[in-house]
């Protein structure tokens, strides 16, 4: 549970749950096994991340981290559920039972950083599947963003690797700041970030394209081995928070130009934004639809 009013509330799974059924995607809950989760969140992140969490929330109701992470009583169960259903996307694909899989997970993942918990995310949900694919020799991984807040913490997690592409179409300047055109990795991973900052109000042709130049830069710098899928849905023109002018369509739009650059590559989508419930659920039936 979150605040009352908050925008990152339980309501939003019932959405996206109602979405990817449209869409014809079978429903499955896994067993949460936390010992196992723990192993895989501290090899990207701190491993004082998640006790500081757990401990937090025996004091709740609080704030964690920042004034846009309140927590319950219940968080730290739930970011550890989100992320047993992320690896277990994972495990499916690399078992061959699956070869699209979607997570429809709360609380949402790519604005934490290795330490710090911000902007809704308590554990980087997505960059623990990216850590755990590459550690198991399923990279290279190419992790590709369109919710409309940048991924900081993604991105600042593989910033300086290159056998994790991060590829990121997102409102800027916008929060949390961070996304600009100049931000493509250093070292060793210099090339492997790619950011498309778009101003307000950007609508389908816009988002879309966007997407489409930055996957074909991804495909001549990378040949991905696994898909992994930062979907937010929040830069649909009813989202509360986005500001953007994305429609239904334009999501529809977004999983084809995925499946057609994933091909016959393995794809875990998870979600992370997205807070108008109706635009929720109709945007993710028309992107995994399409998917």
């Amino acid at each position: 549970m979150t605040t009352f009013g908050h925008p990152e509330r339980v309501a939003r799974l019932d959405a996206a749950l109602a979405g990817s059924r449209r869409a014809g995607f079978r429903e499955e809950t896994p067993e949460v096994n936390e010992a196992a989760v723990l192993q895989a969140v501290t090899r990207i992140h701190d491993p004082s991340l998640p006790e500081r969490l757990r401990k937090a929330c025996e004091r709740a109701p609080a704030f964690f981290d920042s004034a846009d992470n309140p927590i319950s009583p219940g968080t730290y169960r739930a970011a550890v559920a989100a992320v047993a259903c992320a690896l277990e996307g994972l495990e499916r694909l690399r078992m061959g039972e699956a070869s699209r899989v979607f997570a429809a997970i709360r609380p949402p993942g790519h604005h934490a950083t290795r330490s710090q918990a911000m902007g809704f995310c308590f554990f980087n949900n997505v960059a623990v599947v990216a850590e755990a694919a590459c550690s198991r020799g399923l990279g290279p991984v190419a992790i590709v963003d369109f919710d409309v807040h940048h991924g900081n913490g993604t991105q600042e997690l593989f910033y300086r690797r290159d056998d994790v592409f991060y590829l990121s179409v997102h409102r800027y300047p916008f929060y949390p700041g961070t996304g600009g055109a100049d931000e493509v990795g250093v070292g060793q991973g210099r090339g492997f970030t790619r950011n498309f900052p778009l101003a307000a109000g950007a609508d389908d042709d816009t988002y879309v394209g966007a997407l489409s130049y930055g996957l074909e830069e991804l495909a001549k710098t990378m040949t991905p081995e696994l898909w992994l899928v930062s979907a937010g849905f929040d830069a649909h023109e009813l989202d509360p928070l986005g500001g953007m002018a994305v429609t239904t369509a334009g999501f529809a739009r977004i999983g084809k130009l995925l499946a057609e650059a994933a091909a016959g590559k393995p794809l875990l989508a998870v979600l992370e934004g997205g807070y108008h419930l109706k635009a929720l659920e109709d945007s993710v039936a028309a992107f995994l639809g399409a998917l």
